[in-house]
């Protein structure tokens, strides 16, 4: 089993179903991706405490990266590991929230590096629903499986 420093949970936020199927996913602040689109967005997660279960992990990491605290039924996405090696365990739940309502925490690094000057940065800079093909091009690669695997389990279209 991996360490608690390399398990992160997240939520993975939709609406609509099968064919018109949306999902929220966040972009990560901080100078290294703010030049980035296209396989750098996320679902909002963090993680794991050491005494924490993973879904009330997952549950409180959207809230602090978003401002949002999304109530009803929890559907299990499982897990999978990022090419980092970090494994994500995620949730899917049904919503309908207006992005532009985020209100991210924050981190502190040194920037520029070597500079001494430390500067805060939103956890996650901006957050939007994208369409299932739009999704799978904006989500890290280790992610995309979530979106499938939510696919899987709405079922095929009516």
């Amino acid at each position: 089993m991996a360490s608690r420093k390399s398990q992160s949970a997240g939520l993975l936020l939709f609406r609509g179903r099968a064919t018109d199927l949306e999902v929220l996913l966040a972009h990560p602040g901080g100078p290294f991706w703010q030049n980035k689109d296209d396989g750098a967005w996320s679902i909002p997660k963090g993680l794991i405490g050491a005494d924490e279960a993973p879904l009330s992990a997952a549950r409180r990491e959207f809230a602090e990266e978003t401002g949002y605290h999304p109530q009803g039924v929890f559907l299990p996405l499982g897990e999978t590991r990022q090419a980092g090696g970090k494994v994500v365990q995620a949730w899917a739940i049904e919503g309908d929230w207006d992005p532009a309502l985020i209100r991210s925490n924050t981190f502190e690094m040194e920037w520029p590096p070597r500079s001494g000057r430390h500067r805060t940065f939103r956890e996650i800079d901006r957050a939007a629903w994208f369409a299932v093909t739009d999704a799978r091009r904006k989500i890290l690669m280790g992610q995309a499986i979530f979106v499938d695997r939510l696919l899987d389990a709405l079922g095929p279209p009516n």
